[in-house]
């Protein structure tokens, strides 16, 4: 394998990574050489663990529940002492509960929140203490590279997940401050939003193929593009959102204004407010909001540069 894709004497941890997405990542990763911390909260996690190593590759299996946050130390040690190292943080363990917002219970909130986000930042935060410090100890820069799990949903607000793209919302900026807070080290952070079919989506997506033969959804496409993103020849990609689907990859651009209104005379009164904020709405497009409707438009069998 080239140099630059190698991951060979490198430490990666997967949370969630006892089926899906998360076993595609760990197994990608492993395939690449880095040994792996398979985090979930039962034995599948060891089901994933003996896979690896049937293929050749090292893995240790680490259970429990990532939004505990002494979790996120524990998937640390582990990394440490098992391989010696740390250097990739796969963030992926989630959780469905889909209510209309009517029908949102506190437990139906709390859970979502407590595993997508809560989880992210227990384990980005304990990653990160061992970053800052390796760098230190070092003098400079150290490998660190973050894949956290966002989603589309994010991007609009899916009325059926309010628990569930609030939370991947909140994981879209912790990658932001993650990036910015850590690059100094040598951490590189980004996002994927990716569509696959899993247990978790399986009522979402229908199956399909895609040029190359293989399943459109299938979670080793997710599983290839993390193992670059991990890579070193992704240096310099930090700081990202990418919608992953089929057989493309897509780069998400950053919000832009769209429209300044400046009081006349340096402070805004609610009439002026009417008179300059009213009009501009007036006739417009009830789809033309924040929400990023345009992305579902993305098609895996176009091409681009």
């Amino acid at each position: 394998m080239n140099a630059d894709l190698s991951l060979a004497g490198r430490t990666a941890i997967v949370t969630g990574a006892g089926a899906g997405l998360g076993r595609a990542e760990a197994l990608a990763l492993a395939a690449q050489g880095a040994g792996v911390v398979v985090n979930d909260m039962g034995p599948a996690a060891d089901d994933v663990v003996a896979e690896i190593k049937k293929a050749g590759g090292q893995a240790v299996a680490v259970k429990g529940d990532v939004g505990d946050w002494s979790m996120g130390d524990t998937l640390v040690s582990a990394a440490v002492d098992t391989f010696g190292s740390l250097d990739v943080l796969v963030n992926n363990a989630g959780v469905l509960r889909d209510k209309m917002l009517f029908n949102l219970s506190e437990s139906d909130w709390d859970d979502v929140i407590h595993v997508h986000l809560k989880g992210h930042a227990s384990v980005s935060r304990a990653a990160a203490v061992h970053w800052r410090a390796a760098s230190k100890a070092a003098g400079g820069p150290v490998y660190g590279r973050v894949v956290n799990t966002a989603s589309e949903a994010f991007l609009f607000g899916s009325a059926g997940q309010p628990n569930y793209s609030a939370a991947k919302a909140g994981i879209v900026a912790l990658t932001l401050s993650t990036s910015a807070g850590l690059g100094r080290y040598g951490v590189r952070a980004n996002a994927i939003c990716p569509r696959a079919r899993t247990a978790m989506t399986e009522a979402t997506f229908a199956e399909g193929t895609s040029p190359g033969g293989l399943d459109a959804m299938a979670p080793e496409r997710v599983g290839t593009f993390v193992g670059y993103l991990a890579s070193p020849a992704a240096a310099q990609i930090t700081g990202q959102v990418f919608v992953v689907y089929g057989n493309m990859v897509a780069l998400m651009a950053a919000p832009a204004v769209e429209e300044k209104f400046t009081a006349a005379q340096g402070v805004f009164t609610v009439e002026e407010f009417g008179a300059q904020i009213t009009p501009y709405f007036e006739g417009r497009d009830a789809h033309k909001t924040y929400a990023a409707y345009s992305v579902a438009a993305l098609d895996d069998t176009k091409t681009s540069k």
